[in-house]
């Protein structure tokens, strides 16, 4: 796989995973791992680490195809 459409599907990827942080926030879900509720607290820190990683990718991205 070439580098852009690597960066491309990467930044895709952690923007959606921001985007489940912040409904998380948004409407409190709660999820359950292995029977074990894992608290809101992490999605505080999930939801800036996501999208600063999905914007970086993305902005890499077009600097490739420029």
């Amino acid at each position: 796989m070439s580098r852009k459409p690597y960066l491309l599907l990467s930044g895709t990827i952690f923007l959606v995973v921001a985007l489940l942080h912040l409904l998380r926030l948004a409407y409190g879900i709660s999820v359950v791992v292995g029977g074990w509720v894992v608290p809101i607290w992490p999605s505080f820190f999930g939801l800036p680490v996501a999208a600063g990683l999905g914007l970086w990718a993305s902005s890499l991205a077009r600097k490739e195809g420029a």
